[in-house]
C-alpha cells in the first residue's frame, strides 16, 4: 500500500461515523422502531467493521457512503434479513420431495389440525374420560398399529433420531450386525457406522457391499450381540449379482437366538408405490409381516406427514424404547401429533389419502392433466411476456428426499428462453419474488414444473413471472 493510499485509509477512518451517530438518524430510529434497538445496534456494528476492515485491507479502496446513506444501507439489510424468514414457496423445481422446500407439504386437514393445536391447549398427554396423565404417542399409537400390524408405536422427532433411540436402547456397549452393503450415507454426511457409534454401540459388518447370505449373519452372533439391523438403502442402489437375505428369514434367525432385528426403512411407505408407476419401496405393514422386531421410518417423506420419526414393532421393545431417558430428547410437540394423527386418518381410506395428501395427489395426476395445464398456461403468458419465448417440453420429474432414487417420473414442463434477457436473472427474480418460485435453469432455459404444484397456483406461478420480467426488464 503506498504512502498516499495510507493517508486516505487512515483519513477515511477517521471519518467513519460513531455507532451512537448512525443509530440517531431517522432511518434507524424507524428501523429501531420495527426490529428493536439490540438487532439495529447490531447491524450498525457489522457495518461500520466492515467497512473499516475494507479501509484498512490492501484492496481497492471502497467508496464511502454518507452518514444518511450508510443509515438507510443498514435499514433496508435489517429489512432484506427479516424477509428472508421462512416463506411460502411455489416449488416449480419437479421434484416433489425438495428437501430444501420442507419435504412434503401436509393434507389440508393435517394444517388445519395442527393450526388448531397450535392456538390453544389440548390433550397432549392426558387421559380425558379418566383424567389420568397419558403417554404421548397414545395420540397416533392406535392409527400406526391399524395401518402396519403392530403391537404398539412411538414417535419421536425424526427418523434418524428413532435409529439413534433403538440403537442406544437395545445395544449401547453391544454390537450391532450390519450388512457391509447397508453402511450407506446418507444426506447431510451422516454415516451408518457413525451414528452407530454415536450412540455408543459397536459395529459388526457382515458379508460384502454386493452379497450377504444369512450364514454370514448367523456366524456373527454372539454374546456381544445387541441387535440385528436392516436398513434399506433408500437411494442408494447395487445392481448385478447381488444378495441380500429375506426378512422372513433373518426374523427366524433373530428369534431363534432371541437377538432383536431392527429395521430402518427410512423414507418409509404405508402403502404400496408400485401402484403409481414407481419401484416398490418397502412398506411398514410389510416389514411388521415378516417378523421384525422394531421397524422405524420418516413421516415427512412418502408418507406425506409432518417432520417425525416413527417406531412400530413389538410391544416389549416398543415400551423399552419409549422409557428410556433420550426418548423425552426427541420426543414431538402437539403440533406434530396433531398433524400426524390427520394424516395417519386418511390412510384408513386409499382413495381419499390419494386425493388428499399432496405427495400422493401429485403421484397420481395422469401425464396427460400435467401436459394440458402446462399448455394453458403456456398459451397465456406468450401474449404476455414480452421478450421472452415460452414453450413446453417433455421433461421429468422425480420423488426426492432421499427416496426412489434415479426413478424419473415422465412429465411436462415450461422453457422459457431470451435473446434480450438473461434466464439466470429471471429465476432470481422469481425467487425472491412474492410469492418466492424456485425453479431450475438448464441449458440456457428457465425450466418450470407444474408436477408438484397445486391447480391453484399456476395462476400465481403466471403473475409471479409477469412481475419477475418487468423488474428484470425495468432493472437493465
Amino acid at each position: 500500500m503506498s504512502k498516499d493510499t495510507t493517508s486516505f485509509s487512515n483519513s477515511a477512518l477517521r471519518g467513519l461515523p460513531s455507532i451512537a451517530k448512525l443509530i440517531d438518524t431517522e432511518a434507524l430510529q424507524e428501523a429501531s422502531q420495527r426490529f428493536g434497538q439490540a438487532a439495529v445496534t447490531t447491524a450498525t456494528r457489522e457495518a461500520i467493521d466492515k467497512l473499516r476492515r475494507e479501509l484498512q485491507g490492501e484492496q481497492h479502496m471502497p467508496e464511502i457512503p454518507s452518514h444518511a446513506a450508510l443509515a438507510n444501507q443498514i435499514a433496508s439489510g435489517l429489512a432484506l434479513r427479516e424477509e428472508n424468514v421462512l416463506r411460502p414457496v411455489i416449488n416449480a423445481t419437479g421434484i416433489l420431495l425438495h428437501t430444501g422446500l420442507g419435504r412434503a407439504p401436509l393434507a389440508k386437514v393435517a394444517a388445519e389440525a395442527a393450526e388448531q393445536a397450535a392456538r390453544g391447549y389440548c390433550n397432549v398427554e392426558l387421559d380425558l374420560p379418566s383424567g389420568q396423565r397419558s403417554q404421548r404417542s397414545q395420540v397416533v399409537e392406535r392409527l400406526l398399529c391399524e395401518l402396519t400390524g403392530a403391537e404398539a408405536a412411538h414417535v419421536v422427532n425424526n427418523n434418524a433420531g428413532a435409529a439413534g433411540l433403538v440403537l442406544a436402547t437395545l445395544a449401547a456397549g453391544r454390537e450391532v450386525i450390519v450388512s457391509h452393503g447397508e453402511l450407506i450415507e446418507i444426506g447431510g454426511g451422516f454415516r451408518v457406522p457413525d451414528v452407530i457409534a454415536s450412540y455408543g454401540a459397536k459395529l459388526r459388518p457382515v458379508g460384502t457391499t454386493n452379497r450377504t447370505r444369512v450364514d454370514d449373519y448367523a456366524r456373527a452372533i454372539g454374546e456381544q450381540t445387541g441387535a440385528v439391523l436392516v436398513v434399506h438403502p433408500s437411494n442408494y442402489r447395487v445392481e448385478g449379482f447381488t444378495h441380500r437375505p429375506e426378512l422372513r428369514a433373518l426374523a427366524a434367525l433373530a428369534r431363534e437366538r432371541e437377538i432383536p432385528l431392527v429395521h430402518d426403512l427410512g423414507s418409509g411407505a404405508l402403502i404400496d408405490f408400485s401402484q403409481f408407476g414407481s419401484v416398490a419401496e418397502p412398506v411398514a405393514s410389510e416389514s411388521v409381516a415378516a417378523g421384525v422386531d422394531l421397524t422405524f421410518f420418516s413421516g415427512d417423506k412418502l408418507l406425506g406427514g409432518p417432520q417425525s420419526g416413527i417406531i412400530v414393532g413389538r410391544r416389549s421393545y416398543v415400551e423399552r424404547v419409549a422409557r428410556h431417558p433420550l426418548s423425552r430428547a426427541l420426543r414431538v410437540d402437539k403440533i406434530t401429533l396433531a398433524a400426524l394423527h390427520a394424516t395417519l386418518k386418511l390412510y384408513r381410506s386409499p382413495e381419499e389419502a390419494r386425493q388428499s395428501i399432496p405427495l400422493l395427489r401429485f403421484l397420481s395426476t395422469p401425464l396427460e392433466t400435467i401436459k394440458a395445464r402446462t399448455e394453458e398456461l403456456a398459451s397465456r403468458l406468450r401474449s404476455q411476456l414480452r421478450d421472452w419465448d415460452t414453450q413446453t417440453q417433455a421433461d421429468e420429474a422425480f420423488v426426492g428426499g432421499g427416496s426412489l432414487p434415479q426413478q424419473a417420473i415422465p412429465s411436462w414442463s415450461l422453457a422459457i428462453t431470451s435473446s434480450a434477457h438473461c434466464v439466470e436473472g429471471m429465476a432470481q427474480r422469481l425467487r425472491v419474488g412474492e410469492p418466492a418460485v424456485v425453479g431450475r435453469v438448464q441449458q440456457e432455459q428457465l425450466l418450470l414444473s407444474l408436477h408438484a404444484m397445486l391447480e391453484e397456483q399456476d395462476e400465481q406461478l403466471e403473475q409471479a413471472l409477469l412481475t419477475a420480467s418487468q423488474s428484470l426488464a425495468s432493472a437493465e
